[in-house]
């Protein structure tokens, strides 16, 4: 939605429940584009079409519309984190959810640009919400993708590449919104045709499980080599080997 000036002489609507989605969307719109402190409330109940009280009834304050706007326009993370872990389910499947987690808004199309520019200016200009996105939804997210590896991999904690390998299969999701313009003007075909998100759901599963095969293979590298030194006899030489080594030399 784009932000527009609206005429102050238009006729106000009052129709419930739809005042307050316009409220939010207007607002999602003017806060991505100008930030929290420069919008007024007058500027986001003008382009809703409705009037300033509706903002008090409805969120009680600016404040209260923009924590509407940043987190409840996301839907609940609880239920994709609920279905991430979901004891049984292969790493295939979770990696199915994780992915369709930052999928599916981009079907709403412009709407989560706007979301995407709201989240990054709340990173340069804070407010808090900021940290409270991190400890409610992006931490139960990626602490469920690391307990859905340390099954995969038989492991009982997590150990630093479990956590390095959860951050790069979710950041394959997040580029998805970061990277989206820069996509657009690249690779524009990536995005415009009408099964373009089934693919790269796909396709993001595909690469999510060949960062997992890598480091499957990764794992059986680094237990393989004292084995194979065992097997053989060899030994690392001691720095006193050495030096004498040198000296007799």
């Amino acid at each position: 939605m784009n932000a527009r000036t609206v005429d102050p002489h238009r006729p106000v609507r009052q129709d419930g429940e739809q005042s307050r989605e316009r409220l939010l969307r207007v607002g999602l719109a003017l806060f991505a584009q100008k930030g929290f402190a420069k919008t007024s409330t007058r500027e986001i109940a003008e382009a809703a079409q409705t009037n300033i009280a509706a903002i008090s009834y409805y969120f009680g304050d600016k404040a209260g519309l923009y924590r509407a706007v940043f987190f409840d326009m996301q839907g609940t993370p609880g239920d994709e984190v609920a279905q991430l872990s979901q004891p049984g389910r292969s790493l295939e499947d979770s990696l199915r959810v994780l992915y369709a987690s930052f999928l599916e808004p981009l079907r709403q199309g412009e709407l989560a640009g706007q979301c995407m520019k709201l989240h990054a200016r709340e990173m340069v200009e804070p407010t808090g919400l900021w940290d409270e996105e991190i400890s409610t939804r992006i931490r139960p997210m990626h602490d469920g993708l690391v307990g859905v590896l340390c099954r995969h991999f038989g492991l009982r904690r997590p150990d630093d590449d479990i956590h390095r390998l959860a951050v790069c299969m979710t950041g394959l999701g997040v580029h998805m919104h970061v990277g989206r313009d820069v996509m657009d003007v690249i690779a524009p075909t990536l995005n415009t045709r009408g099964s373009a998100l089934d693919t790269w759901s796909e396709r993001l599963v595909m690469y999510g499980l060949a960062m997992a095969q890598a480091e499957t293979a990764r794992r059986a590298a680094r237990k393989a080599k004292p084995a194979l030194r065992a097997a053989t006899g060899r030994t690392r030489p001691t720095r006193t080997t050495a030096n004498k080594a040198e000296v007799a030399g």
